[in-house]
């Protein structure tokens, strides 16, 4: 039996030459794309880690608790109520707590009021007394409420980062966890978390001062993209 070999030839068309080019570029874009945003989460990620860094220096430097600025009492009334609640002496709301001015090795000064940590995802960070983008990169901030440890809602704030930075594990918190938050005086009060849930960004609900007298903790970060927020509620144990 005779074998028949049949080779066949290959004809490379205008068309095909064309999308190999195509292709070919494509794929050399992809590459440069991937490079640039490799470059660009290295750049970041840097510029996050010394941005935190600024924290720690503010941590070193609290140790002394000499207290710089101290500023008036007041008392924190809520609009929304009918009544009228009156908080003894020594146990007032503060809307402008005392605060400790440190100075970082960037050369700029951050007002801090006291420190809060986590054991249960392992995160201690200082408190910066007021809140704004650039401050979020530095640490956690205070977002509304009386002074650290004092009767109401004391709401803090920070940054979801998916390195686990700031509040990024903020979402690994259960009922049961405690938190810890120490004022400017050094006193140190245990907290522990009741309740965990989503809201949308313009809920501000839990930030409400109405607490039946007792000192409670609101943590606050984004979620679902920025899409919400994630709130992390606490009461004094």
């Amino acid at each position: 039996m005779n074998q028949i070999l049949v080779s066949q030839k290959v004809y490379v068309t205008k068309e095909m030459k064309r999308k190999q080019k195509i292709y070919k570029t494509l794929y050399i874009i992809s590459v440069i794309l991937i490079i640039i945003l490799s470059i660009y989460y290295i750049i970041t990620e840097r510029n996050k880690a010394i941005q935190e860094g600024y924290s720690y220096e503010i941590m070193q430097q609290m140790g002394d608790n000499t207290i710089v600025e101290e500023r008036a009492i007041v008392v924190a009334l809520d609009d929304n109520s009918d009544d009228s609640q009156v908080i003894p002496i020594g146990e007032q709301n503060t809307d402008e707590p005392q605060v400790k001015e440190i100075t970082a090795s960037n050369g700029r000064t951050y007002a801090t009021e006291g420190t809060v940590s986590i054991p249960s995802i392992g995160i201690t960070y200082p408190i910066l007394t007021e809140e704004t983008e650039e401050l979020l990169k530095i640490s956690l901030c205070k977002y509304w409420g009386p002074s650290p440890n004092e009767i109401g809602n004391y709401c803090i704030v920070g940054h979801n980062y998916a390195s686990g930075k700031m509040f990024g594990k903020l979402s690994m918190v259960n009922v049961g966890d405690q938190v810890t938050l120490t004022d400017l005086s050094g006193r140190t009060i245990t907290y522990s978390v009741y309740n965990k849930y989503p809201v949308d960004p313009t809920d501000v609900s839990c930030t409400s001062q109405l607490t039946n007298g007792q000192k409670e903790l609101t943590l606050i970060t984004c979620t679902e993209y920025g899409k919400r927020r994630l709130v992390v509620k606490a009461r004094e144990v």
